[in-house]
């Protein structure tokens, strides 16, 4: 069973309810009827006017037959929302009005949504920029309790399954957090462990990155993943996790014998933690082109619901496949 196969499953087994605000775009309406087609979720909302809504949709023609239209402005639940955005926003100087205007916005109301546990889960992004996603995520959704910063991980799934768990190895942070912070990097690890239960279905075994393995080199890169380790270990102590380490002592086990022969992580990692954005983007790419691994995702991680943000150039197939994983965190 490949990955998307196996979420996909998983998802229709939570049976869970899913809202996609950006309700007049094409290849929204294709992926929300194919998600509830193959009851990947129990139920699809669509945030929007209904007249555009089922224009967009019999432009292209697709059916939204057991697929419901939440217009925020009719709806029962349009003056708890707005009070409950007020109060939220209430502290940058929002009114109780001026938070009735933002409440409608399909963003904004299928965050809300989500938040309020009217739907189990948001995906957005075909439409609006990654920024303005999180933006409303940090807003409404906020992320989990003791967690300051959210971040991202995709799921590579290699042609060759010696690697992590069949071929299925996470990666983590490539698509948020510029250059993370010694705590930060910590979140990363410690969100990356449940994203690695969640979609692998095992236990995270977790090597933390560098130019560096336990020891070799003296830098201050190397210090930050040295100093995020031992958060690590601080806040969940039982959690396989070590560090610093060069990625060919985390993977393969002949290297790491001789570079890392104590670690009970090195020559087995099945989730890669990389110390910036910049080393996460060029690392997983790499894979893509020389290796010929899929790369799913990004997923977010670190929200206190599930929210995810799609690339703007996201075909139908990623946008089911990042429907199903969400639904499936």
């Amino acid at each position: 069973m490949t990955f998307t196969e196996r979420i996909s499953e998983k998802a229709r087994g939570l049976s869970r309810s899913l809202v996609l605000p950006e309700s007049t775009e094409p290849r929204i309406l294709r992926a929300a009827r194919i998600v509830l087609d193959e009851k990947i979720a129990r139920e699809v909302l669509l945030v929007g006017d209904p007249t555009k809504v089922e224009q967009a949709a019999e432009e292209a023609g697709i059916s939204l037959y057991g697929v419901k239209i939440i217009q925020p402005k009719k709806s029962q639940n349009f003056d708890a929302y707005a009070e409950q955005y007020f109060q939220l926003r209430a502290h940058k100087g929002i009114d109780l009005d001026k938070a009735k205007e933002k409440i409608v916005e399909p963003l904004h109301w299928g965050m809300m949504m989500v938040r309020k546990g009217d739907a189990d889960a948001i995906v957005a992004g075909a439409e609006n920029a990654t920024a303005k996603v999180l933006i409303a995520g940090f807003t409404i959704i906020k992320t989990e309790p003791g967690v300051k910063s959210a971040s991202s991980c995709l799921v590579m799934d290699f042609p060759e399954k010696k690697w992590g768990q069949g071929g299925l190895m996470l990666f983590s942070d490539c698509a948020t957090i510029p250059n993370p912070s010694p705590e930060q990097l910590a979140e990363i690890t410690l969100a990356s462990a449940k994203s690695c239960r969640a979609y692998l279905d095992v236990e995270p075994v977790i090597a933390m990155l560098s130019f560096s393995t336990k020891g070799s080199a003296s830098h201050q890169l190397v210090d930050k993943v040295l100093q995020a380790l031992r958060i690590v270990k601080e806040r969940e102590p039982n959690l396989a996790v070590d560090g610093e380490m060069q990625v060919d002592a985390a993977i393969d086990m002949n290297t790491a014998r001789q570079k890392a022969p104590s670690s009970m992580v090195a020559g087995r990692a099945n989730t890669l933690i990389f110390p910036d954005l910049q080393s996460g983007n060029i690392g997983y790419k790499i894979a893509q082109r020389f290796a010929g691994a899929g790369a799913y995702g990004p997923f977010l991680q670190g929200f206190a619901k599930p929210i995810s943000d799609l690339s703007r150039g996201a075909s139908v197939s990623d946008i089911v496949n990042t429907c199903a994983a969400t639904l499936a965190k």
